[in-house]
């Protein structure tokens, strides 16, 4: 299949850029890259797809989402939420204790199909329901699957729900992570181990985690330092601050996401760069909660890997992009820095972050990688080319511009129609369910 006849993004150094650029697709990886009208001549006898003068990128990556989250769009709250521990307490942990199995298959398929029709082609979750934790990474893998999205799971392992319920999600992510060892839908989805954060950890839970993971070479995602109060909960019961506690019981590593990472200070950062251990960045979420600006050009200038996420805020990685790079800019009060740490995150780092679980490239149209990739009707108003198409992604772009999105090369969405389920049913049944989650609240 040849996929061209467009503006062609590649993220690739070597040919970052095609005027007129066609991608040739052989099963589920990328054969070549180059002009429309070569690949044409060239290979004569191909499927040829003409995305019309659309623009052809690579999918976009998130790497860090929280699907259980799905039914608060439009929530109201009774009680307060004046703080983080208010919003967690209030809000996410009130939310994430109703939750079945069936309200956990729904919130994947939504979530799974906004980020599609926003272009998102891998996700990075991490999820929770305390009420419904057997089984609960197996139903969300089926909703990818029924989908065709790439994705990584984790259950999010805490003691605010009592010993019992801690030692269900332990089995749930060594369960999940043993099934994906054996089979990961030819690549497609893989497993970490959940961690809540630090102050909801005991020393007693991180000893019991570590014990279940002998023999594991998966890699951990946790939140860290998000709030202040994690690193003043370390400090009182630990006397050490949250990275540091994390790399004494072997959380970090180049397998692992640290996520957040707001109060991180600079011993920190180095412990976080000389373990090698993935940083995520969620500009929206951080906003939303009033948990403060991480020191994200800080951190890249360190040569951290520091990615981008959503926390659920939105599944638009586009919108995600535009806040991220006018944070940093408002929070330093320096016009210069955003811009290119936004790009580095989401176009540089992404990729490699997802680079250490895959077997093969993500987020690059290269020669030998996955293909995975969108269309966007998007027809610039100012010339586009090499040096400048980032300022058009992040100022003109958005998710609702995708067109179509294919993944491991099929189109799960062509001209913005999902061809792998029923939207409008799913949608119907969530609204008809979140109701009576809502009189719960």
């Amino acid at each position: 299949m040849i996929i061209g006849n467009g503006i062609l993004i590649t993220n690739d150094l070597n040919k970052p850029f095609f005027e007129n650029g066609a991608v040739l697709i052989k099963d589920n990886i990328i054969k070549d890259v180059g002009n429309f009208k070569d690949l044409k001549k060239f290979y004569p006898y191909e499927e040829l797809v003409d995305v019309s003068g659309k623009v052809i990128m690579p999918g976009m990556i998130c790497a860090h989402s929280h699907i259980y989250s799905a039914y608060a769009r439009g929530m109201s709250i009774s009680k307060p939420v004046t703080n983080f521990f208010e919003v967690l307490e209030n809000m996410w942990w009130s939310l994430d204790r109703k939750l079945t199995l069936e309200d956990v298959k729904l919130n994947a398929l939504t979530t799974y199909i906004e980020s599609i029709q926003n272009g998102v082609t891998t996700l990075i979750d991490h999820h929770s329901g305390p009420n419904s934790v057997t089984d609960s990474l197996f139903t969300i893998r089926e909703a990818a699957q029924q989908l065709g999205i790439r994705t990584s799971l984790c259950y999010e392992v805490s003691d605010r729900d009592g010993k019992e319920i801690r030692n269900r999600e332990i089995d749930e992510n060594i369960k999940f992570i043993k099934e994906c060892d054996k089979d990961d839908n030819s690549d497609m989805i893989k497993a970490l181990f959940g961690l809540h954060a630090s102050f909801t950890l005991s020393n007693e839970t991180l000893y019991k985690v570590k014990e279940s993971m002998e023999g594991l070479s998966n890699g951990y995602h946790i939140h860290v330092a998000e709030g202040i109060q994690d690193e003043y909960d370390s400090l009182k019961k630990y006397g050490k601050r949250v990275v540091e506690r994390l790399h004494d019981f072997g959380i970090l590593g180049d397998q692992t996401i640290a996520v957040h990472g707001v109060h991180a200070n600079q011993r920190e950062i180095e412990i976080l760069k000389e373990t090698n251990t993935s940083v995520v960045h969620n500009p929206e979420s951080n906003m939303n909660n009033a948990v403060g600006c991480p020191p994200i050009v800080s951190m890249l200038k360190q040569n951290l890997r520091v990615g981008l996420g959503t926390d659920a805020y939105t599944n638009d990685m586009f919108e995600s992009m535009k806040v991220a790079n006018i944070l940093q800019s408002h929070h330093l009060c320096d016009p210069t820095v955003g811009f290119v740490e936004t790009k580095v995150m989401q176009f540089d780092n992404n990729p490699k972050i997802v680079g250490q679980y895959y077997n093969r490239k993500l987020g690059v149209l290269s020669k030998d990688a996955y293909a995975d990739l969108i269309t966007i009707d998007y027809d610039p108003l100012t010339p586009m080319n090499k040096d400048n198409w980032f300022g058009h992604a992040l100022f003109g772009m958005t998710g609702r511009l995708v067109n179509d999105t294919m993944v491991n090369g099929k189109f799960i969405m062509k001209n913005r129609e999902i061809q792998t389920a029923d939207v409008k049913a799913i949608f119907s049944r969530s609204r008809e369910r979140v109701k009576k989650i809502w009189t719960l609240m």
